[in-house]
């Protein structure tokens, strides 16, 4: 299974969130539009269905990829995208 980047899971994440307050707060049509769109984002990105699922989901493969998973450690995990280009 392919899996999203550390780092746009993290954008879409903060993304998320930003909206979710913004549209309590708001309400509005293009507040509630952007959250739902960043939230298929999210279900995309981590292959779920639903919100719930995509934020845990987001949430654990990070967790993973900081270390503080059980990935951490196990051989033929996938260096950062900058260890490859050390040696260029």
């Amino acid at each position: 299974m392919l899996m999203a980047h550390p780092v746009l899971l993290t954008d879409l994440l903060e993304r998320y969130e930003a909206l979710r307050v913004l549209h309590a707060e708001d309400g509005s049509v293009e507040a509630r539009q952007r959250l739902e769109d960043v939230s298929y984002t999210l279900c995309i990105a981590t292959g779920t269905r639903d919100i719930d699922s995509a934020l845990t989901a987001a949430r654990r493969q990070l967790a993973g990829a900081s270390g503080a998973g059980p990935a951490s450690g196990v051989s033929g995990a996938r260096p950062d995208d900058d260890a490859l280009m050390a040696g260029a």
